[in-house]
């Protein structure tokens, strides 16, 4: 059952104190913080780009931590009983933990790569491998106008610079095989790249890396699932390749289902996929491989929560998970808006969602969720959450 706490008078759960955490920030003001927790848990200094810091609210909810500085009104202070907490315009709200202490950021792969350049740790048994390739729709002048590392490497491109080399299989091998046989950190592993213009090429790269990894680590080792994210080919049966190498499921990203909207804010993946790929290969593998085998990320905050809805229903009608991430604004306009839109509009989407989730028997990837998405929180809460609606609705 969700926890609950008091912001402002107003009685709030887990999920939507996780919201309110991405969308505003957090203001760690003191490196005491980072001092104190980073000795004995995984909470490196925000000063270290390639961290992905979270902390866990006492339910275990997984929250990301990106630090906003004096702006946020929540912040991370040390409280006598020598535990961290989180307050709100100086309030207590509740106590917080961090992931235990690892060691693998401080790893390097046999051709001297740091694990840091390559994968990241999420939550409590995620690892991520989140841009092993460059964004070429990026390089080309047409990121998706959210993405950070999009507008990263079309920056390089514009000055001529070259984009960082990519890993090889062997080096995500090796990174798979001490996060799940040497530390035992990982559960579920994530296999990212930037988009492309040759999907099939990247469908054989990933095969590839699976095969690398089944060689070193042993897939059989990984007792969640292996989650593989790629661009959409032209040809959906090319993606079968993928699972035939050893993916449990593969996702193909929509981001924003108004498609007008689509247009404006992912031009690249409008331009150069289009709506009508995506939708195929998506079908493709849900016919072919089974439902919940095909996922679709969505970026939630930058369209109306009905077109949200609406898409969500469309996919997982046909046996594809909707999988909805937290919009982190952190000064980066999208469509010349720098904030995100109020709890009241996420409550919507996590109502919804839990709706649908429930009525398709719609099961996203991982156990205790992941840094910013409200997929597995919502799965995992979804009776919570209707019961909480149910007993709204009747109580109006």
């Amino acid at each position: 059952m969700l926890r609950t706490y008091r912001i402002n008078g107003e009685e709030i759960d887990s999920l939507e104190l996780k919201i309110l955490l991405i969308t505003k920030g957090i203001n760690i003001p003191s490196d005491e913080v980072y001092e104190r927790f980073g000795n004995t848990h995984r909470l490196s200094s925000f000063r270290d780009p390639a961290t992905c810091n979270c902390l866990l609210l006492p339910d275990n909810t997984v929250v990301h931590i990106w630090n906003a500085g004096p702006c946020s009104p929540f912040t991370i202070g040390i409280a006598e009983s020598g535990n961290a907490y989180l307050a709100y315009d100086g309030h207590f709200v509740t106590e917080v933990g961090f992931p235990p202490k690892t060691q693998f950021y401080k790893q390097y792969t046999s051709k001297g790569i740091p694990f840091s350049m390559i994968a990241v740790l999420q939550g409590l048994d995620v690892l991520s491998f989140p841009y092993l390739w460059p964004c070429e729709y990026a390089q080309s002048g047409f990121p998706c106008q959210f993405c950070y590392t999009g507008a990263y490497t079309e920056e390089l491109a514009r000055n001529g610079k070259l984009e960082f080399l990519s890993p090889t299989p062997q080096d995500v091998a090796e990174v798979v095989n001490y996060a799940v046989n040497t530390e035992k950190l990982a559960s579920y592993v994530q296999i990212t790249g930037g988009s492309t213009m040759n999907p099939r090429a990247e469908c054989h790269i990933v095969s590839d890396m699976l095969r690398a990894i089944d060689d070193l680590a042993g897939l059989d080792n990984i007792s969640g699932e292996v989650l593989v994210y790629t661009s959409p080919p032209s040809d959906p049966m090319v993606l079968d390749e993928v699972f035939l190498a050893g993916a449990d499921r593969i996702a193909c990203d929509m981001e924003i289902w108004d498609e007008e909207l689509f247009k404006r804010i992912c031009p690249g993946k409008a331009r150069f996929a289009g709506r009508e790929r995506q939708l195929n290969a998506l079908v493709h593998i849900a016919k072919r491989h089974g439902r919940n085998k095909a996922c679709s990320a969505f970026v939630i905050g930058l369209e109306p929560v009905e077109s949200f809805l609406s898409g969500a229903e469309y996919l997982a009608s046909r046996g594809i998970v909707p999988l909805p991430s937290i919009w982190m604004p952190m000064g980066k306009a999208v469509l010349r808006v720098t904030e995100a839109p109020g709890l009241p509009y996420y409550r919507q989407v996590r109502d919804g969602l839990a709706e649908i989730y429930e009525r398709y028997q719609c099961e996203p990837p991982g156990s205790t969720g992941f840094n910013v998405c409200l997929c597995r929180d919502t799965w995992n809460n979804r009776n919570d959450i209707l019961r909480r609606k149910k007993y709204h609705n009747e109580g109006t």
